[in-house]
């Protein structure tokens, strides 16, 4: 099995004739995604490669029956792209844009759990989602990822998730589902959302957390792992030299006072069971061991 994507999954791209839509898209289609429409308002009627595109999300997924999307919107409009697709009845939305405003982001948040509880989000500011071999949503390599798991990956770090699926491969280690989570700070899916999926799914027998400074969702993250998880957890969390006050890459990856850094994270997920590595290089060497102590 996997978490939130399959071999089932039709993809709706929004933005599909836009650059970054149209390689992204026609590159998940190729990697086997079932990339089935596009949405592009007043383009109704063009396609991409074969791929419909359509004037609404709507429109789309009546004809297509698309039930994911993938938002390669520009910031000004990425919030109505996702509320117009959750509107759609699409029941994953996985918004690539960056620099959307703070409170678009928490009005969007707030207005899928309030009208659209059946829509779930990942992102915004995200590299998206790949379940190897099955399904790629999103900007995630899939020439460096291994199917047929056991291990599942949340991360809020973008290139921290190549590199982990690159260390678990090379490791020979194959990986269920890699969720890019986003650094943002209000993302639509957070860790405890994931790390739940993740002991759901059968397939799945460690899960890679990858955190960052900023916030206090490790922190929460740590409880829940040690109050529900049952499999093993392997963490790392970026930014342990970040100076307080600084902002460090993610809108959500800031320090201040003695809030959101990287000592309090780890000390946290330690306490919970997580076995933590100090250098990114290591996830791959750790998670075998502790695969091989099961």
């Amino acid at each position: 099995m996997s978490i939130l994507v399959d071999r089932e999954t039709r993809v709706v791209v929004q933005g599909l004739t836009g650059s970054q839509g149209r390689f992204h898209g026609l590159r998940n289609r190729a990697y086997g995604t079932s990339v089935v429409a596009g949405v592009t308002p007043g383009k109704g009627g063009a396609d991409v490669d074969g791929i419909p595109v359509f004037d609404t999300v709507a429109e789309a997924v009546a004809a297509t029956g698309a039930d994911a999307g993938l938002v390669f919107v520009p910031a000004r409009a990425a919030a109505a792209a996702v509320v117009e697709a959750a509107a759609a009845g699409v029941a994953l939305v996985v918004c690539i844009t960056e620099g959307i405003p703070l409170h678009d982001e928490v009005a969007t948040f707030q207005r899928l759990a309030r009208d659209f509880p059946g829509t779930r989000m990942l992102g915004p500011n995200c590299p998206g989602v790949i379940s190897p071999g099955r399904c790629n949503v999103g900007i995630i390599p899939g020439q460096i990822a291994l199917a047929g798991g056991p291990v599942g990956i949340v991360s809020r770090s973008g290139t921290l998730t190549y590199q982990a699926v690159a260390e678990l491969t090379e490791q020979g280690i194959g990986q269920t589902t890699c969720v890019g989570i986003g650094g943002d700070p209000v993302p639509g899916t957070g860790f405890i959302d994931c790390l739940r999926l993740f002991q759901a799914d059968p397939e799945t027998q460690v899960v890679v957390l990858i955190g960052e400074i900023g916030g206090a969702d490790e922190e929460a993250a740590a409880e829940f792992i040690a109050a529900e998880m049952t499999k093993p957890v392997v963490a790392y969390v970026a930014g342990v030299t970040a100076p307080p006050g600084r902002r460090m890459g993610h809108a959500g990856a800031i320090v201040s006072g003695t809030t959101g850094g990287a000592a309090a994270k780890i000390e946290a997920l330690e306490a919970a069971g997580a076995a933590v590595v100090r250098d990114p290089t290591d996830l791959g060497r750790r998670t075998a061991e502790v695969l091989a102590g099961l």
